[in-house]
């Protein structure tokens, strides 16, 4: 394990190997729009949910800095700036303008975005200007005949492509990206959402594909069944464990996620002060758009 990799672990919360490292985050939801449609998502408006997606509302980059500011004010802990949703980072171009404004005003936290990747081939030059320190990719199988059951559709320049066609695309460009930032040296952690009807026997073949384009960390995500995978059971503790252990033959694996909100703020696992930063954390039901 590199030097840097090494020293990013100590600080960064959601890269943390080992024990936590007690360290903080601040997510920032300004990423409306999402370009692929996965059967495992509900993204919504709301105050009370647990998980991914979701967020008390949408917020615009120059919002974000005093969000930034509240944040640090209240806690010292915190020590990375984070864009993980409630759509997709690329898809829409509110997360890079928000890490210039951030980088310039706050240049001592870590940028940290995560993204699927299917636009990420086009935009890694971009991103690495931006100074982006961490990437965290989404990639849920590398076999494009069960990504389909994962994956309804992607929009792509405007076109919406489905089936084996569209998992085709957004697995290379997936790889692709991975390989060009890790090579600009940014440090790549890709999440795997764990469904063991689809791709539980594929965790491993994963782990050594993302290791060899230059992943540096690998995050098993146990699924929350819901929408058209409602049908599916939750993954059992000795399913994301045998999980995680074949996938740790090809790439070191984080084992702490707690399935955060796109507004998240705090310590895993410790007070979510979100609350106090997002006075407008007003229980509502609305959806967004994938694409």
């Amino acid at each position: 394990m590199s030097a840097l990799i090494k020293e990013i672990a100590g600080v960064h919360p959601c890269f943390a190997l080992g024990k936590p490292n007690n360290k903080g985050r601040i997510h920032l939801p300004v990423s409306p729009g999402c370009n692929i449609a996965c059967k495992f998502c509900e993204r919504s408006i709301n105050s009370t949910e647990q998980c991914p997606g979701v967020t008390a509302g949408i917020i615009t980059p120059r919002e974000a800095l005093e969000v930034v500011r509240k944040s640090i004010a209240l806690s010292s802990d915190l020590t990375v700036v984070g864009i993980a949703g409630p759509g997709d980072t690329l898809a829409t171009p509110y997360a890079l303008e928000t890490f210039r404004l951030v980088g310039k005003a706050f240049s001592h936290l870590l940028k940290c975005m995560s993204t699927n990747g299917l636009l990420l081939p086009e935009k890694a030059k971009e991103l690495i200007d931006v100074g982006i320190d961490t990437l965290t990719v989404t990639v849920n199988d590398i076999y494009p005949e069960t990504l389909t059951d994962l994956c309804d559709r992607i929009v792509y320049h405007g076109r919406v492509i489905k089936g084996k066609e569209a998992a085709k695309l957004l697995i290379a460009n997936q790889i692709k990206g991975i390989r060009q930032v890790a090579r600009a040296g940014l440090i790549v952690k890709v999440n795997t959402v764990l469904v063991p009807e689809i791709n539980g026997d594929h965790i491993a073949d994963i782990a050594r594909t993302v290791s060899e384009a230059g992943a540096s960390l690998y995050n098993i995500i146990p699924l929350i069944p819901r929408h058209k995978l409602a049908w599916c059971d939750v993954p059992s503790c000795i399913e994301i464990d045998d999980a995680r252990s074949r996938a740790e033959e090809y790439i070191s694996v984080f084992r702490h996620c707690r399935h955060c909100r796109a507004d998240a703020i705090g310590i895993l696992g410790g007070a979510d002060i979100g609350e106090q930063i997002y006075k407008k954390r007003i229980a509502q039901e609305n959806t967004f758009s994938h694409g």
